[in-house]
């Protein structure tokens, strides 16, 4: 509660914030239309309509709200991180309402927005990216995705400095070995066999067992998917 933002001057609204939450949730979990919400549950009639409810959601989503509180979630959890490596992978989701950075994904032979994840060795989300039209692969804007997400645990406090970063053939390229490289992270990327490398290029050690670990990105996107309203994209905005 102390990371939302409140109204200005002081002003504190007379709705319990914390009930508001909990529909937020709901909604994320179920993918129920906004107005389909059980506002009867949690508040008296007449207290808030649904619209309340998509209020909070668009303004915390949009002033950086949820945010701070994903960044001192990791802070106030961070002992319980398990950091002996990291995974990355990208995740596309439909969109049916178009809206910002939407694209036509061939492989899903629909419109798609992607975003970038990272997760720890047991599956836990660390951080996502900006979403990108979904025309796009994994690569695009690497350097500056990247960063995004790296920037999430340094504002947790959490050093990424020699992490072992798992990453498929899809990452396979001179420009996001070297943003690894610049950030310190020991980079094992499985080799891309369509790249084209040159008979002196160096060697670049790969560790299959450690590349196993990888899966663990996987479990965690599918656990997302198991938020029905971020299996599917409904929402227009980037910030939403």
């Amino acid at each position: 509660m102390p990371h939302l933002s409140r109204g200005k001057r002081g002003f504190r609204s007379r709705v319990d914030l914390k009930k508001v939450i909990l529909l937020i949730l709901k909604r994320l979990k179920t993918g129920c239309q906004w107005r389909e919400l059980s506002i009867k549950e949690c508040f008296e009639e007449g207290e808030i309509s649904w619209q309340g409810v998509y209020y909070y959601f668009n303004k915390w989503s949009k002033d950086g709200s949820f945010y701070r509180v994903w960044v001192a979630l990791l802070k106030e959890n961070r002992s319980k991180i398990d950091l002996s490596s990291i995974q990355i992978d990208g995740s596309h989701t439909p969109s049916k309402n178009e809206g910002d950075a939407v694209g036509y994904q061939k492989k899903k032979s629909c419109k798609t927005s992607n975003s970038l994840f990272l997760c720890d060795n047991s599956g836990q989300m660390l951080s996502g990216s900006t979403p990108q039209s979904g025309e796009h692969n994994d690569l695009y804007g690497i350097e500056a995705l990247f960063k995004e997400l790296l920037g999430v645990l340094e504002a947790a406090d959490i050093d990424t400095t020699g992490l072992f970063l798992n990453a498929d053939p899809g990452f396979d390229s001179d420009g996001f070995r070297q943003s690894c490289s610049e950030a310190k992270i020991e980079a094992n990327i499985k080799e891309n066999p369509r790249n084209k490398h040159k008979p002196n290029e160096s060697y670049t050690y790969f560790d299959d067992e450690l590349y196993k670990r990888r899966t663990k990105i996987e479990h965690a996107n599918a656990w997302i998917d198991g938020f029905k309203a971020l299996l599917v994209r409904f929402e227009t905005k980037i910030s939403n």
